[in-house]
């Protein structure tokens, strides 16, 4: 039902386009209807009537896809944390080949042979000579005759969280214990390649978690920073990922993760602006939940 204030909001503009009409038909002599001049204006209450029998539509809500800004783009990391629930067998997340979140051909190299190792290889190998010739360089002198093989030994290092599983990664590092307060282990370094440039950023982070029945062991948490480090990377994804898989091996009561990071895409090229430091945080659980939970963790990655 059309509210009061909404029916004299109608009559009121209803009185103004009149009014506008009005003042236009006065000014054009030559034009307009003379009759329209002499008709007496209606009142407030005729004004009232009609916007009642015939009430505007209501304009349609706005829809801001991507904020505002752009269409919304394919995510590769879940917006929400995954379902707990318990682990099955030695998976210490919800992905059967036990790999977090795995790439196009992530499943292949895991499972690579020794020949398609060197097959693989062989082709980096040979996009690299490609590379060097499209830059102006030549291959063939004596500096640079062997860095295509050593380039494609690095990117396979540089990226070995590839090949790695969590559950491996995690291994039987879990232990019941009747520990209720937080456990942090901050200042874990890392280095990963930004994926839109392939060049390092490298940094520290921090991980906390409040235990539910079940610790993992210290050094877990910085095996799982480097897992996923060890991959093309962006920093929002890192620092989600390893919050995550904490939150799937044991079931805290919360997790956060905290990454300060500098990228040099944006030192050594594009802007140019050393010195600058990116920080990302990912709170799930009772960190996120808990105001004074989470003020504690950010007070102790300070001191």
């Amino acid at each position: 039902m059309t509210s009061h204030v909404e029916l004299l909001s109608n009559g009121l503009r209803q009185l103004e386009l009149q009014q506008s009409e009005t003042n236009l038909g006065s000014i054009n002599h030559d034009g307009g209807d003379p009759q329209s001049k002499n008709d007496p204006a209606p009142d407030n209450e005729s004004l009232l009537a009609s916007s009642s029998a015939n009430p505007s539509p209501p304009s349609p809500p706005q829809v801001r896809e991507g904020y505002g800004f752009r269409r919304v783009s394919g995510t590769s990391t879940p917006l929400t944390t995954v379902p707990t629930r318990a682990i099955e067998g030695n998976r210490a997340l919800p992905d059967p080949n036990g790999l977090g979140w795995p790439a196009k051909s992530t499943v292949s190299r895991l499972n690579e042979t020794t020949p398609d190792r060197a097959a693989r290889e062989k082709m980096m190998v040979s996009a690299v000579r490609t590379i060097l010739e499209c830059i102006g360089e030549d291959p063939n002198r004596e500096g640079l005759l062997k860095t295509p093989e050593r380039f494609a030994q690095a990117m396979m290092w540089m990226t070995r969280g590839y090949e790695e599983r969590l559950a491996d990664v995690i291994n039987d590092a879990v232990f019941a214990e009747d520990h209720d307060e937080m456990v942090l282990v901050r200042e874990i370094d890392i280095s990963s390649l930004c994926e839109h440039h392939l060049v390092p950023f490298t940094g520290k982070v921090a991980i906390a978690y409040i235990p539910n029945q079940l610790v993992l062991g210290l050094s877990k948490l910085a095996r799982i920073a480097e897992t996923f480090s060890r991959r093309l990377q962006v920093q929002e994804r890192l620092t989600k990922q390893i919050a995550i898989a904490v939150q799937e091996a044991i079931k805290p009561r919360g997790v956060a993760v905290v990454m300060e990071a500098t990228h040099m895409c944006m030192t050594m090229r594009g802007v140019q602006k050393p010195g600058s430091i990116t920080v990302t945080s990912c709170m799930l659980g009772c960190f996120r939940t808990q105001q004074k939970t989470r003020e504690e963790f950010l007070t102790l990655i300070k001191r």
